[in-house]
């Protein structure tokens, strides 16, 4: 989609933000609420901050990310009212503003002080936000029910929302494939990060999460936070976990690669490969998001069987005894949107056998999802196991080839449909 067709999108977002917002402060009688966009924490003991990214809110109606010490006054039946702080500084630059069609929807002004602004008239005025911003600001600081129901706005995606996550996929597939590139050549993790921040165009401070590069063992580790400068003598697999975050909008994908002559580890590779498919096809309104998860386990036993991994057990059997938990001890996905693990996924707490799941409702029309499906060697959860009762089905052998390689994870993000799915990741060429 070009960018006047994208651009032209946001003022109905904004419409539509203004209608829900509407609902959630009469049912929850306030006539308005006051939004702080937060600011950077310092560093305790230092004269540094930490990377700004924004609050929720802020970014779900501005896509500001970057803005801090501003503010938006929500009131029903009123044009909202943004307040961008830009001080004269020279010490740091302002956030540029480019002239786009969503100013026309909001009264636009600048404030040059970090207080927040004052506000008059509205009656019973809400204030949410990062506490610390709020300390001397008049009104209710984050009413807990009209957070949930604000929560409950983001759920469903607007067409400028779902516009922005696909070109946020398109952005990072580009930034897997150069990453991929690099792996394949010979390169060390920090030389593949760099590759897909110069593919992305994007620093890795600004990115939605650290990126997880994990290369050999290390892929076994689920939120793997280290790059080593040296590549290892005997390269074997890469795992990257890595996205983009486009006008506030978050992409979340995994790849994972085997080197040459990994042939075990690649025909597993692509038997997830071949199950995360099955699993997104699933993705439709009605379907239990837990079902999808559950889905994953009797095909990481059928897969686990496959591969010689296991012996003497049937599938259903794998699951019950806990052996697909030790190989995918992670849930199968999250809501996905201004952030990357997006809120109001748990209505009801996660299921005993799911206990890391953040998503536990009911698909719906306008929801977005990740789909990320994972086997992996992790010495603690399965050396318990081998060195239990189960450890008779396993074939020490097989692991023993597979361990270096770390593990498997594959995810694609993916909208729900009235028909069913969208996958925004595949469609681009992911």
């Amino acid at each position: 989609m070009p960018d006047t067709e994208l651009l032209a999108l946001q003022p109905d977002h904004i419409q539509t933000l203004q209608q829900r917002y509407e609902r959630a402060l009469a049912h929850n009688g306030y006539d308005g609420v006051l939004i702080s966009s937060g600011a950077a924490p310092m560093r305790y003991g230092d004269d540094q901050s930490w990377y700004f990214h924004g609050y929720g809110p802020f970014l779900h109606w501005t896509g500001l990310a970057g803005q801090e010490h501003s503010w938006l006054l929500i009131r029903p039946g009123q044009t909202p009212q943004l307040w961008l702080y830009q001080p004269v500084d020279f010490w740091h630059a302002n956030p540029e503003l480019p002239d786009e069609p969503w100013q026309q929807a909001m009264d636009v002004g600048f404030i040059q002080q970090r207080e927040a602004p004052s506000v008059e008239g509205v009656g019973r005025l809400a204030v949410i936000g990062d506490p610390a911003m709020l300390a001397q600001v008049p009104g209710d600081h984050n009413p807990a029910s009209l957070l949930t129901d604000l929560d409950e706005t983001r759920v469903h995606k607007t067409p400028y929302e779902i516009a922005c996550l696909v070109r946020a996929n398109e952005i990072a597939v580009h930034g897997h494939q150069a990453a991929r590139e690099v792996f394949l050549s010979g390169g060390s993790e920090f030389e593949i990060s760099l590759a897909f921040q110069r593919a992305t165009r994007q620093r890795e401070a600004e990115a939605p999460y650290h990126s997880i590069i994990g290369v050999n063992e290390h892929a076994g580790t689920l939120h793997y936070q280290y790059y080593d400068i040296e590549a290892p003598t005997r390269p074997r697999s890469l795992l990257i976990d890595a996205g983009v975050r486009f006008r506030g909008y978050c992409s979340d994908i995994t790849r994972t690669t085997p080197a040459a002559g990994e042939g075990r580890f690649a025909a597993l590779v692509q038997g997830l490969e071949q199950l995360q498919r099955r699993l997104c096809d699933m993705v439709a309104p009605g379907v239990e998001y837990v079902a999808i998860h559950r889905k994953t386990h009797q095909g990481i036993a059928a897969l686990l069987s496959a591969a010689g991994v296991v012996s003497g057990l049937d599938d259903e059997a794998l699951v019950e005894q806990g052996i697909t938990r030790a190989f995918f001890p992670h849930g199968i996905g999250h809501f996905l949107g201004i952030q990357v693990h997006d809120v109001a996924g748990k209505r009801e707490p996660s299921p005993a056998d799911a206990p890391f799941l953040r998503l536990t409702r009911t698909l719906e029309p306008g929801m977005v999802v990740t789909i990320e499906p994972g086997l992996y060697l992790i010495p603690s959860l399965l050396d318990p196991l081998l060195e239990g009762p189960l450890g008779q089905h396993f074939n020490h052998e097989v692991l023993d080839e597979l361990r270096g390689c770390g593990g498997i994870r594959i995810e694609d993000n993916v909208e729900v449909t009235e028909e069913g799915s969208r996958n925004l990741t595949r469609e681009v060429g992911g």
